[in-house]
């Protein structure tokens, strides 16, 4: 069964053709042009490739109500429209990349997949915050957690490799966060309600303490959107080192700049606390698991975290850590915790979540 496999993001329709044994047949990535998808760059792509049997969409958020994948019908895509407010920056992309296909396919079955739905089986003591309880029932606050697809892909990907029970998958990208996996249920994560929370990443801070975003307003003169600006997009690596590319911070290290080695220490000192954390909330740890751009790429970042978490049984080999070419197995001699370097796979996971949906 044919999957077409679409993922929207803020300014570009990244679509491919995965067949029924998960290859990619192809794949292209679509502009937006003056505020839409362009309908012929999206008729271009789809009339190279047989047609597809089923259309699955990365949605970011599916809010307590889907925590599975969905297929669309008008009723349900009123419904992802209204909880747009809790990703008023990714939800809109979404609706709009199936309003396209809808356009394009007209009949061809779709299907949500939310990158909110993995976590949907954390524990209440994971998920609930500690604030009053009009907020959690009125406005719905508790941490939903994201980057569900992947840390759903890797981790089945890292279960069927070793065996492990206990695996903390990290998706460090642009965005970055942690899953703690328990026999493919995921019991904890970095991110929250929103997707600021947790790690240091490339332009967010992170966790930050709620009293100091009150400080900037009340004594700081500081607007919400002024503060939001500086927690999304001038914090994380951006506020530290002046760059969101860690390939710079890199650079910089190697230069000594004082900035870029505060920025990697603190990147660094934030991701081996989280992954103990992680570790904590498993009651162990079997394996360790890196993916997406720094995750995969980034020797030196994983290096570092596993050079601190030698107390839970990480060590990692310096020269398969360095050899890293697609997955690949980096532990060191002895180690107790595997380390595995697995590549990032959204859209596979999407269609085997559309797969599902439709009976293929």
């Amino acid at each position: 069964m044919r999957v077409l496999v679409v993922n929207a993001g803020s300014s570009t329709l990244k679509s491919s053709m995965v067949d029924g044994d998960d290859t990619v047949l192809g794949s292209e990535t679509i502009e937006l042009v003056g505020g839409a998808w362009d309908p012929v760059a999206v008729r271009g792509f789809l009339d190279r490739f047989p047609s597809p049997d089923v259309v699955g969409h990365r949605v970011v958020h599916g809010g307590r109500e889907f925590v599975s994948p969905v297929r669309l019908d008008p009723t349900v895509v009123g419904r992802l429209e209204e909880l747009t407010p809790l990703a008023p920056l990714h939800q809109p992309k979404a609706l709009s990349g199936i309003a396209a296909i809808t356009e394009a396919l007209p009949g061809v079955p779709q299907v949500a997949c939310f990158d909110t739905a993995f976590h949907a089986s954390l524990p209440a003591e994971a998920f609930t915050y500690a604030v009053p309880v009009e907020w959690r029932e009125r406005f719905g606050v508790r941490r939903y957690g994201f980057h569900g697809l992947s840390h759903a892909y890797v981790s089945g990907v890292a279960a069927e490799r070793t065996g492990g029970r206990r695996i903390v998958t990290a998706h460090l990208g642009a965005g970055a966060s942690l899953a703690a996996v328990l026999e493919g249920r995921c019991v904890d994560t970095t991110m929250g309600f929103t997707p600021l929370e947790g790690l240091v990443m490339a332009t967010r801070s992170g966790s930050v303490d709620p009293g100091m975003v009150l400080w900037l307003q009340r004594q700081g003169g500081l607007d919400a959107d002024e503060v939001a600006e500086g927690l999304e997009r001038g914090g994380g690596l951006t506020g530290l080192a002046g760059t969101a590319d860690m390939r710079e911070v890199l650079a910089g290290v190697e230069r000594g700049e004082a900035r870029s080695v505060l920025a990697f220490g603190v990147y660094v000192h934030r991701l081996r606390a989280s992954v103990a954390a992680m570790a904590a909330a498993l009651g162990g740890l079997d394996v360790l698991v890196f993916t997406a751009g720094v995750g995969e790429r980034s020797a030196p970042v994983r290096w570092a975290v596993a050079e601190g978490l030698g107390f839970l049984g990480v060590a990692v080999d310096r020269a398969a850590n360095e050899g890293v070419d697609g997955e690949a197995d980096i532990s060191g001699a002895g180690a107790s915790v595997r380390t595995l370097v697995i590549p990032a796979r959204e859209d596979v996971q999407i269609a085997r979540g559309a797969r599902e949906v439709v009976g293929g």
